[in-house]
């Protein structure tokens, strides 16, 4: 009980503000599930401690991640954020728009991840955060290891996936898939890994630069 209070509290430590509120409620009407406000709150404070000024993002939804992590940014920085679906696109430029982010912040590519990625340049972004199809997380992962450049740093949400990774039971792909992803990272010498609990669960690792 006093961890999950704990949890709670610690979730709500930062308020969200209207605009943010509103988006969360946007992507549960589409069934886009937003990060939560905790693993939002990592967003934004990863983006400010390198000051980010590109950063790309796997899973528009409706733009709740989207806000966190421009807010952390540099004032100049851009997301480029990728999304198979164009109605979570269209919906996020609304919730854009409410956070007073300037058109020019964002960069929205309508398409399936697997096939943008590789038009994106290599090395050329400071930051890769991943929401996407689960399944899909191992190349999510080979491909922002690419886009990366030393000292950048790689994000997946739904670490935990709903409290299933440390269930030795469960063994759906989502979950095996995600916990594969896991292995990977902690095992990658190219990177320094941090899994933190905040949210659903949030993977993050920096590349190091040597």
């Amino acid at each position: 009980m006093a961890v999950r209070r704990a949890r709670e509290f610690t979730e709500g430590w930062l308020a969200e503000d209207e605009a943010l509120q509103e988006a969360r409620r946007r992507g549960h009407e589409l069934g886009a599930i937003p990060i939560l406000p905790g693993g939002g709150a990592v967003l934004r404070f990863l983006a400010a401690s390198i000051n980010a000024r590109a950063a790309v993002e796997i899973g528009t939804g409706a733009g709740v991640s989207g806000i966190y992590l421009v807010r952390g940014m540099a004032p100049d920085g851009v997301l480029t954020s990728i999304d198979v679906e164009s109605e979570h696109q269209r919906v996020a430029k609304e919730s854009y728009a409410a956070a007073d982010l300037a058109p020019a912040r964002t960069r929205l590519i309508t398409g399936r991840a697997l096939d943008v990625l590789p038009r994106l340049t290599d090395g050329g972004y400071d930051l890769v955060f991943c929401d996407a199809a689960k399944g899909e997380y191992g190349d999510y992962l080979t491909a922002a290891m690419r886009l990366l450049r030393p000292g950048g740093i790689l994000a997946f949400d739904n670490a935990l996936w709903h409290g299933r990774v440390p269930d030795s039971s469960a063994r759906d792909p989502e979950t095996v898939a995600v916990r594969e992803l896991l292995k990977t990272v902690r095992d990658d010498d190219r990177v320094v890994p941090l899994l933190l609990p905040s949210g659903d669960g949030l993977l993050a690792a920096v590349v190091r630069t040597a």
